[in-house]
């Protein structure tokens, strides 16, 4: 009995690998390339502005700190979850995001929209203790945060995220470093938290 050409590629190692990974190279351009050209994932919200060098630096902690393995930023359009945390999450928010902090694990709530919710005191004292305002949490302490914030390549940082499409000026970028002057790693985290879904907090 003559073998099938379905046989053949069953059996042949080699010609299975190939041919699966070309079905998924194909697969996969055919459901992201389209997202690069709609541009209600590539088009900023009204509003939203990059991050300032304070916030950007506070962002860059909250990635090395782990911070998104507890949290996630991202509100699902269900009414559970728009009751608790407000407006669902739109694409536009994330432009200038790189990473963004999209995901499903919540180990903690999600932080969205948790800018303005509390206070800079607040936040200061959470993260330094979070039990002295939420005594049930199983937040560890970063007490470690209360240092001086990293400063030396924010402007070449900067000049980076433009050439990936922020709308920095060169006035913006050359006054970044005199910025963060004085400035904690826990200023930046909380001035990163505060600015946090605010474009579209007053969206119903």
């Amino acid at each position: 009995m003559a073998q099938s050409k379905h046989e053949f590629i069953e059996r042949s190692v080699g010609w299975m690998i190939v041919l699966t990974l070309l079905v998924v190279s194909i697969g996969g351009l055919v459901e992201i390339v389209p997202l690069f050209f709609q541009k209600s994932t590539t088009t900023p919200v009204e509003g939203l502005k990059p991050y300032d060098p304070l916030r950007l630096a506070g962002r860059d902690v909250y990635v090395r700190e782990g911070c998104y393995n507890c949290h996630s930023q991202m509100i699902r359009p269900f009414r559970a979850e728009t009751e608790r945390y407000g407006h669902y999450s739109v694409a536009g928010e994330y432009v200038y995001d790189r990473p963004f902090q999209w995901g499903s694990k919540r180990t903690g709530p999600d932080l969205a929209r948790v800018g303005g919710r509390y206070s800079d005191q607040w936040h200061r004292v959470h993260l330094r203790n979070p039990r002295d305002v939420v005594p049930e949490s199983n937040m560890p302490a970063f007490t470690w945060l209360d240092r001086p914030v990293k400063s030396d390549d924010i402007e070449k940082k900067m000049a980076v995220l433009r050439t990936l499409g922020a709308p920095y000026t060169d006035e913006e970028i050359a006054g970044a470093k005199a910025a963060l002057q004085d400035k904690t790693e826990l200023d930046a985290v909380i001035a990163y938290l505060q600015g946090l879904g605010t474009t579209l907090k007053n969206v119903k």
